[in-house]
């Protein structure tokens, strides 16, 4: 890319113009990390990733779900799109970090990869609000594009 995408000719912001661009099957995949300190995982397998708020990876998943078909809402230059799917995948690593996939998909003109991100961002951020009653000492390391497919440029993280 040699210049960016939501800037007009004379370089003020704007909405990227889809209607030339044809529909096409496209799909995102979106990934963060949260590290949580070891009192806070212990409390969480003890309990079987259940507090009194309820289950932390499911409320988490819905929330996902909820923030990717919000990010127009919350980006104010992406194209508002109605998704035909989101996915949302927890899991405990082999590092005792929570690693939270997000896969969006869509058959439209504009691609899903802010949807993804949006998603696997929200997702993390109800975890940490489930569980700092605990501590205040909980991360979010990493919020990443995984993979995008079905737009102009495909992209795969190495």
């Amino acid at each position: 890319m040699s210049e960016f995408s939501h800037l007009n000719k004379n370089g003020e912001p704007a909405i990227v113009d889809v209607g030339g661009k044809s529909v096409t099957k496209r799909k995102a995949v979106a990934q963060a990390i949260i590290s949580l300190p070891n009192n806070v995982l212990e409390a969480l397998q003890q309990d079987d990733f259940k507090t009194k708020k309820g289950s932390v990876f499911q409320i988490a998943m819905i929330a996902g779900i909820m923030g990717a078909k919000k990010t127009s809402d919350l980006i104010p230059l992406c194209h508002p799109i109605g998704l035909d799917n989101c996915n949302l995948h927890i899991e405990l690593n082999d590092h005792n970090e929570i690693v939270i996939e997000c896969t969006a998909s869509i058959e439209a003109k504009t691609g899903v990869e802010m949807e993804a991100l949006t998603g696997a961002s929200v997702a993390a951020l109800t975890i940490y609000d489930m569980c700092k009653a605990l501590s205040h000492d909980i991360v979010i390391k990493e919020i990443k594009l995984i993979e995008k497919s079905g737009g102009k440029n495909d992209f795969r993280r190495a």
